[in-house]
């Protein structure tokens, strides 16, 4: 029996996330992953969506994305991954599903879990073994969150409103990658989140 999934709202934040079938890759190389950004941007302009936080892996991808109007959240991966998949096919002759199965979908209903998510999604990378460094993955939004790459996907509002400066979050962020403790509940609720 499968989940249902949470209603659609204006205002709500949705975290996005997807794995390859069988844990392959879904991007080979660089123009996979700009196929995907440019759609990204495309989508959200369309549907009235804020891109907070993302990551796209070798294997998966996370979003994490507020729904502004009345076009619900899911409609961008639908149409981001549809065409990607329909490219994908077409450019490296691959028959089939491409990912596992639908996107899985988490309304993030309490600040300190939206803050914890960036950290998460921004850390992927490191934790994956692929950089030693969030800012050296060049496929997520944390170089514009800490000022060093200038970007669409990133909204100034949402960081201004969290975050006191680019330090401050860079600092949020080297503490997870330090070992620290996440506070009561944030645990539970990324371990709550299909394995990607």
């Amino acid at each position: 029996m499968s989940k249902q999934r949470p209603e659609f709202t204006q205002g709500s934040f949705y975290h996005i996330y997807n794995r390859g079938a069988h844990k392959k890759k879904i991007f080979k190389e660089h123009s996979n992953y700009l196929f995907v950004l440019q759609n990204i941007k495309k989508y959200s302009r369309e549907f009235d969506l804020t891109i907070i936080a993302y990551c796209l892996m070798p294997n998966h991808y996370h979003l994490l994305v507020q729904q502004n109007g009345e076009f619900p959240a899911g409609f961008l991966p639908q149409r981001v991954f549809n065409s990607y998949t329909k490219a994908f096919n077409n450019s490296y002759s691959h028959a089939g599903t491409l990912f596992e199965g639908p996107y899985r979908l988490k309304i993030v209903d309490k600040d300190h879990y939206l803050i914890h998510l960036c950290k998460y999604i921004h850390t992927n990378p490191v934790n994956a073994g692929l950089v030693e460094q969030p800012e050296k993955w060049d496929y997520s939004n944390y170089q514009e969150f800490i000022g060093l790459r200038k970007g669409s996907l990133f909204d100034q509002a949402f960081f201004d409103n969290y975050f006191q400066s680019r330090e401050d979050y860079q600092n949020f962020v080297l503490e997870d990658l330090l070992g620290q403790k996440m506070p009561d509940g944030i645990n539970s609720y990324l371990n709550s989140l299909e394995a990607v």
